[in-house]
């Protein structure tokens, strides 16, 4: 899709006097406008251009209402996934971006979409690093509704420049709170200065109609003990000057912009919340933005999900959600936190609606494999920008807005073969299209398939010698034997902020192997090391077992979301321990995940004895 059908651009808000020094501090210039906007390409597209490719949805997860609208669990670069969400369709948007402190624990995961983004981060210093935030901070303006709201959590290396970022892109009106996150000191004191132990949130709304619910902390106890009379009903009041007031009645004290009653996980590593990385945020913390900036069925928006509390917290509190991250372990740990908090609720809770996983830019072919003939032909279209659909016979779509070049899509089998049969009549097919001739007075046409017989290619080179019929042929493979010239329209617009070339590729899972080894009654040992990584250069990054499938939904065991070995630089475990409740036949599932983002299962049967 070319970059006109791109979501509608919000305007920059008109404040330019907001930022004019004034005069008794001398002449100090603020830019009017965030770093790296380009008024003549806006959106921060000169930095990261226009990139549409369609989401693969790989699973969805069934919680027990398929009748409701599912959520949606994204994987892929949150700037073009945002680029794709509705303008003005988002209630209320929290995140938690890598903090620019260039420390080795923004890269949590360890996959490669994950390491290089980081590497892209910090190229230039603190200016990219904003340039980076603002352009997608100005997606997450576009997507608010007028009634939205939007917390930013930093910390001390960049809060202050981030805020002026801000003030630019939402508005210096718009800025509600700078709330301070504190928690208690631990370790040595440093050299100089302080402990620096608290984060900021920075909270601005879209306009001046935004969803708020005041926050409120419990009674301190000297508040409390002066309601200490008791009714006929049991219900305890105070008496006063101004008449009688009901405990059960007061909200407590309004909370303030400086929160210190909810700790941090810094010492709480027991914390049945963890789930395994330096940077995760608790729930209380985020249950409290999300109560206090929207209503129940409302949609929260988290582009930097991580290990899903969001999500997770959005889910319980009946909010439907979008969560999105760069890395597929991210979002695999993420899913089986969301079926695992779904399966807690209890059956007077609201219901809990499905929700999908969806990839961006990298495929799984075999699941591409198991789409209808239409459904696959529109995908793949979508991929190579061909985008249109056709109505002439013969002819799947076109490419290009001018030149117009057919486009036919083969069968979406991965072991499919175009063959000659399929080349010529094609090739009647574009000959029946006077309108679409060249320069050259030939007639361009671009096959898309996974291979080609070899009477496919030698009735290819025949038309060309003998009717001046051009049949170009464009290889569509799976990663290891991929076809530059397929995504060439997308590596094409990579920048210096943004490599493109690893977008659109198409990945296989892992073989994954089980074997199992009983070490005493009901005690198992597990172990996937024989499993097969198939797509070139991968490696396995995250494993994940359920011992007791039941061939509808995988649920990891908990302690099994995110689990590394031991050592200075632990690779993910390979093995796991179970010990069975009860004799019997269970199914026992394994997932390994690739750095590449190929996912594999496989199931054992076993009588437990």
């Amino acid at each position: 899709m070319p970059d006109d059908d791109a979501p509608a651009l919000d305007p920059l808000p008109e404040q330019e006097q907001r930022f004019r020094a004034p005069a008794r501090f001398g002449n100090v210039p603020v830019a009017a406008t965030p770093l790296g906007w380009d008024a003549r390409n806006p959106g921060f597209r000169n930095h990261y251009p226009i990139v549409n490719l369609p989401t693969q949805i790989v699973e969805r997860v069934p919680l027990g209402h398929p009748e409701l609208e599912p959520n949606r669990l994204l994987w892929g670069d949150n700037l073009h996934v945002m680029r794709q969400l509705p303008s003005e369709s988002v209630d209320l948007v929290y995140i938690d971006p890598p903090f620019f402190s260039n420390r080795v624990y923004n890269v949590i995961w360890g996959d490669e979409q994950e390491m290089r983004s980081f590497d892209d981060l910090w190229k230039e210093g603190l200016d990219g690093y904003l340039i980076w935030l603002n352009a997608r901070l100005y997606e997450l303006k576009r997507v608010l509704k007028p009634t939205g709201s939007i917390y930013v959590h930093v910390d001390w290396h960049a809060s202050h420049y981030v805020k002026v970022e801000m003030d630019k892109v939402f508005g210096y009106d718009n800025f509600q709170n700078e709330i301070v996150w504190g928690y208690a000191p631990s370790g040595r004191a440093p050299k100089y200065g302080l402990h620096r132990k608290h984060d900021i949130i920075l909270y601005f709304t879209k306009g001046n109609e935004a969803t708020f619910h005041h926050p409120y902390t419990e009674m301190n106890p000297q508040t409390l003990a002066t309601y200490n009379k008791i009714d006929e009903e049991g219900r305890y009041y105070k008496q006063s000057p101004g008449g009688i007031s009901y405990l059960d009645e007061q909200q407590g004290r309004p909370l303030p912009s400086w929160w210190t009653d909810i700790p941090s996980f810094g010492s709480a590593t027991a914390s049945p919340e963890r789930v395994g990385y330096p940077t995760q945020k608790p729930e209380a913390l985020v249950e409290r933005i999300i109560k206090a900036s929207s209503n129940e069925g409302d949609l929260v928006l988290d582009a930097f999900v991580g290990g899903g509390t969001t999500p997770t917290v959005a889910q319980r509190l009946g909010r439907r959600w979008i969560a999105v991250d760069q890395s597929r372990v991210a979002v695999s740990v993420t899913a089986e936190r969301l079926k695992h908090a779904a399966a807690e609720r209890g059956l007077e809770d609201a219901p809990v609606p499905d929700f999908t996983v969806e990839h961006w830019g990298v495929y799984e072919a075999d699941k591409l494999s198991e789409m209808s003939a239409e459904e696959f032909r529109a995908f793949v279209l979508a991929c190579y920008d061909a985008r249109e659909p056709s109505t002439d016979a013969g002819i799947h779509g076109y490419k290009g807005s001018r030149a117009r070049i057919p486009v036919w899509v083969g069968e979406p089998a991965l072991a499919s073969r175009v063959t000659a049969d399929e080349v010529n009549g094609f090739a009647q097919a574009i000959a029946a299209l006077e309108r679409y001739r060249n320069d050259e007075g030939l007639r361009d046409g671009i096959m898309l398939a996974w291979g080609f017989a070899a009477d496919a290619r030698v009735a290819a080179e025949e038309l060309r010698g003998r009717e001046g019929i051009e049949i170009a042929f464009v290889r569509l493979k799976q990663v290891a034997i991929d076809s530059e010239d397929f995504r060439e329209h997308v590596a094409s617009r990579s920048t210096e902020r943004g490599d493109y070339s690893g977008f659109l590729t198409f990945v296989q899972p892992p073989v994954v192997e089980i074997a199992p080894r009983h070490v005493r009654p009901l005690r198992y040992d597990f172990n996937a090391g024989d499993t097969q990584v198939l797509n070139a250069g991968a490696k396995v990054v995250n494993v994940h077992w359920d011992f007791d499938y039941d061939g509808r939904v995988f649920r990891a065991a908990r302690d099994e979301w995110f689990r590394r070995g031991k050592g200075k630089d632990p690779a993910p475990a390979m093995d796991a321990q179970h010990v069975f409740p009860r004799a019997g036949r269970y199914t026992v599932a394994c997932r390994v995940q690739d750095d590449k983002g190929g996912e594999g299962m496989a199931t054992i049967e076993l009588e437990a004895e």
